[in-house]
């Protein structure tokens, strides 16, 4: 059971790092759905690069009805998305595509360049997995620190296997490519493991607005397994008990800093499977955390 001592530190900090925007937000409307939100920095300039693609007023930013299909949506937005990185406004480009669509499962209403997804706010999805080992020890959880060449919290931990939805892509091939790349976990392995919700992560960051959904696993591992990364994406693994897991994701900074997403799926694990009591101080603020991403 997790000590009651490490509570408030997981509350605090997650608590100021998925607090409520603080900018004003313009919603991104593409054949009157609103898919997108945009604040008022980044709607000015897509105003002054892209009038023919954007009509942007006070109140929205409107996708040129003109643009009816998916690919000449997809086509124009990838126009302004080379524009904005030619302008230094994406830093995190990655030559890989999400679906822009009212939800998930749908038919795109357009492509986007994953490095763009903050700047027009739209919903992206991704697929973690909770490493797990089950011994003489105890329960214990796999995480892995990022690479410091990454582009999105270099250098920071993270779950054991994590990774955004490309465009057509399914959850479950999501989770085996992502599992081999990051951990060397073989694909019948990898398919073992179990589905267990979803999380929203809803914050600003210098980037744009992160609106994700992560699809949430659990994968029981043999005692004797060794993560070997494949792709150069991390550089470290460290097995912990769930009490230095907990202690992990309320640390503000520093080294061994949990990224916010990885942070939120190892409380909604601890949450899930009873490691923190539900008599705890501040119990019920711990269980609010896994939904203040949620739209509102």
């Amino acid at each position: 059971m997790v000590g009651d001592a490490i509570l408030p530190a997981i509350a605090a900090r997650l608590g100021a790092l998925l607090a409520s925007p603080r900018l004003r937000y313009r919603p991104f409307v593409v054949d009157g759905t609103p898919l997108g939100l945009v604040d008022d920095v980044r709607a000015e300039r897509l105003r002054r690069l892209a009038p023919d693609t954007f009509a942007v007023s006070d109140r929205a930013i409107v996708l040129d009805p003109r643009l009816d299909d998916a690919d000449a949506r997809s086509a124009a937005m990838s126009a302004v998305a080379d524009a904005l990185r030619q302008e230094g406004a994406l830093p995190g480009w990655r030559d890989e595509r999400y679906t822009v669509a009212p939800s998930f499962g749908m038919h795109a209403t357009f492509e986007l360049e994953r490095g763009a997804a903050r700047y027009f706010g739209v919903r992206t999805y991704a697929a973690h997995v909770n490493g797990l080992v089950r011994d003489a020890a105890g329960a214990r959880m796999w995480l892995a620190r990022r690479s410091p060449a990454k582009a999105v919290d270099p250098g920071m931990l993270d779950n054991l296997v994590g990774g955004g939805i490309r465009a057509r892509a399914r959850v479950d091939e999501t989770l085996v490519r992502e599992a081999w790349e990051e951990a060397g976990i073989a694909a019948d392995i990898a398919a073992r493991a179990a589905p267990a919700g979803a999380l929203q992560v809803r914050r600003e960051l210098p980037d744009g607005l992160q609106r994700e959904t992560i699809f949430v696993h659990d994968l029981e591992l043999p005692s004797d397994f060794g993560p070997a990364n494949q792709d150069g994406e991390a550089v470290e693994h460290r097995l912990v008990d769930l009490c230095e897991a907990a202690r992990l994701i309320g640390v503000p900074g520093g080294p061994d800093e949990v990224t916010v997403d990885a942070s939120l799926v190892v409380l909604d694990f601890l949450l899930r499977r009873g490691a923190i009591a539900p008599d705890a101080p501040g119990y019920l603020t711990l269980e609010a955390l896994r939904y203040v991403g949620a739209e509102r």
